[in-house]
């Protein structure tokens, strides 16, 4: 069984990018409805390829809705409208009513809205299957909803963060600054 979202994103390619690989960021597209914290004590700042994440999910931060591994891959490809990176999480879920699927394939495209470099194509695709699957499709469909609502909501967010890195710092006093133009 398959949910598949479509969606033309405000921030760059590139900026959703680094999105995928960032644990907070991914938590976000989930909050507040489900709460994902990582199980590690020291989480990585980003996901990297061939990592293996366990990660708590909690309803409304207070109900325990089961441990799901992340397990990252990435893929470069291109296709008719030129280049396309795919994350893929081939997890599974631990613990919880998702782990009665014994099927669980995510995986995000990104590419560059076509004529649009600023903008983004993000392609979601999630496969589940199992016993369990047909009943719990509906619910992550709806969740699936509600991802695309946030993943549009939280997407300009994400083109800030490196710029706001990038940014020259203000000189400081003695640095060239106005002030020391006075002295």
């Amino acid at each position: 069984m398959r949910i598949l979202l479509k969606l033309e994103l405000d921030c760059t390619p590139d900026a959703a990018w680094r999105a995928l690989h960032s644990p907070r960021a991914v938590a976000e597209l989930y909050g507040p409805l489900l709460q994902m914290s990582p199980l590690d004590a020291h989480p990585s700042p980003s996901y990297e390829p061939g990592d293996d994440v366990p990660v708590q999910l909690r309803a409304l931060g207070m109900v325990d809705v089961g441990r799901q591994l992340i397990h990252v891959e990435d893929r470069y490809t291109e296709d008719s409208r030129g280049p396309v990176r795919i994350f893929r999480d081939s997890g599974i879920p631990l613990t919880g009513p998702l782990s009665q699927l014994d099927v669980w394939d995510h995986q995000m495209a990104v590419s560059a809205v076509p004529g649009r470099p600023d903008k983004t194509l993000w392609r979601d695709r999630l496969v589940i299957g199992g016993v369990a699957a047909p009943v719990l499709w509906p619910v992550l469909w709806g969740m699936w909803q509600y991802r695309a609502m946030r993943l549009r909501a939280l997407a300009p967010t994400w083109s800030y963060e490196l710029e706001a890195a990038s940014e020259p710092a203000a000189p400081q006093d003695g640095d060239g600054g106005p002030e020391s133009a006075d002295r």
